[in-house]
């Protein structure tokens, strides 16, 4: 009898999170995510085809980001129809993120066309609206805790991995011949420093781990985030500028809220108008009040007072794209939050255009930006880049460039190894994902030396692993 993982995302990379294990005659897909970034990366969406439809059992999801779920409509255009299990969180996420994934796609499809770039003729989509009613149509939420069965000899379980609303660490408990055991899958972690979600949930055992390694080679600044954040904006503010701040719509954007709220009320910085300029991050702000299980214990939004206590005092959300564009031409001092977090679509693009060649501005990075993406070139300016390409216009860069790394919603290396050593039974195998190749290999030796004797494996490529 064999027990096989097929890891066909996330192997080498951040994104196309997507891994089928397979079990005595029973496969379940863990997440089924988009590919992101340049063009090379984007292109995997069209090329690396899912198992047949009939082969997989069902589809499990560790949360609602597209590189954890965008791939959903693909595989159900492809014919695939069956259960997605998930947390309740991930499954009030999902309905707005695929359907914007999908408004996104038929946006890009008719600029192709329009422009004749394509050398598909018509290019089309990679699913389409249909498509995702399909999918929230088989979606099966799941409370965290209780065991769910999903075929005799498997069962599942979710469990709080504090990354953003819904996030959770999946535990498989697997009976055969040799008796029973765990697979766990971290799927993406937080840590215990941020302002509104609960740390991760300490998992007693397992027999095998599917750790992810985003920051596998490097240890986030402890800064108090409230602080780091006012100098940032009060200096901007001083210069009457606009800081402009990419967020990825779920699980920044409330944070970067908080942290405005809590500066104000310490006196940090000045009132001014902040303005979330992203619909998809509005929907997730409520979401994340409906949540409170996931909220940070002692908030007190989470208790009694609420927005009240949570939004800025001159909070505004965007919602008409009118009304975008009239924002790029308003004055400072001002805070705009906006979407995507890596600068690869969306309003903040329009935000940038009209701010970066203005000095008096600061874009400030909160999130963790892909190779290749326009928010790592814009981040790193590599070769003293003074203009970066948006929307084929070629852009100054004039504006101050900032970054927050220690509002990251992913754990370091040091908050994942300190999650591993709370287990009282530590794993004997452990597969190292969802990072790129440098964080991977620097993950495996920080694994080893706290687990001497386990078996650590980097997913540098797609391939697939055998256990027990």
């Amino acid at each position: 009898m064999t027990f096989t993982l097929d890891f066909m995302g996330a192997a080498g990379g951040v994104t196309g999170s997507r891994t089928l294990v397979k079990f005595d005659g029973y496969s379940v897909l863990v997440d089924c995510g988009l590919f992101q970034g340049p063009k090379e990366i984007r292109q995997k969406n069209w090329d690396m085809m899912l198992p047949p439809a009939a082969k997989v059992n069902a589809v499990v999801l560790t949360h609602a980001h597209l590189d954890h779920s965008g791939y959903l409509p693909r595989f159900f255009r492809q014919g695939w129809r069956g259960p997605i299990y998930c947390s309740e969180g991930t499954a009030d996420l999902l309905p707005v993120m695929l359907r914007d994934a999908a408004f996104l796609e038929a946006e890009f499809a008719h600029y192709a066309n329009q422009a004749g770039y394509s050398n598909h003729k018509p290019a089309l989509p990679l699913f389409t609206q249909e498509d995702v009613e399909l999918v929230l149509e088989h979606i099966q939420p799941q409370k965290r805790g209780p065991w769910l069965q999903l075929a005799p000899d498997v069962s599942l379980r979710f469990a709080n991995a504090g990354h953003i609303i819904g996030a959770s660490i999946l535990e498989f408990a697997l009976i055969h011949k040799n008796g029973s055991r765990t697979l766990t899958f971290s799927g993406d972690l937080g840590h215990d420093r941020s302002l509104t979600m609960r740390p991760p949930e300490p998992i007693t055992e397992t027999d095998a781990l599917v750790l992810e390694s985003t920051y596998g080679d490097r240890v986030h600044p402890r800064n108090h985030v409230v602080h780091e954040f006012s100098q940032i904006a009060k200096r901007t503010f001083e210069r009457k500028g606009v800081l402009v701040i990419p967020a990825f719509a779920v699980g920044r954007a409330q944070e970067i809220l908080y942290i405005v709220r809590q500066a104000e009320d310490q006196g940090l910085i000045p009132q001014v108008p902040v303005l979330l300029d992203s619909p998809m991050s509005s929907f997730a702000t409520k979401v994340f009040f409906d949540h409170p299980e996931d909220h940070k214990e002692g908030c007190p939004f989470s208790v009694v007072e609420g927005q009240e206590c949570y939004l800025p005092a001159q909070f505004k959300t965007i919602t008409t794209s009118d009304d975008s564009m009239l924002a790029c031409m308003q004055d400072g001092p001002m805070i705009v939050i906006s979407a995507a977090g890596m600068l690869n679509g969306g309003r903040i693009l329009h935000h940038l255009k009209a701010r970066l060649p203005n000095s008096n501005n600061t874009i400030l990075f909160c999130g963790f930006q892909a190779e290749g993406t326009k928010g790592r070139i814009l981040q790193e300016r590599p070769n003293g880049l003074d203009k970066l390409r948006i929307h084929h216009q070629e852009v100054p860069i004039e504006a101050e460039i900032a970054t927050m790394a220690s509002l990251s919603a992913h754990g370091d290396w040091q908050d994942l190894c300190g999650w591993l050593k709370r287990m009282t039974k530590p794993p004997s195998t452990v597969i190292i994902n969802h990072g790129d190749p440098e964080a991977m290999k620097a993950m495996v030796g920080h694994v080893k030396e706290i687990l001497p004797r386990a078996t650590v494996t980097p997913m540098l490529t797609p391939g697939r692993i055998t256990l027990f």
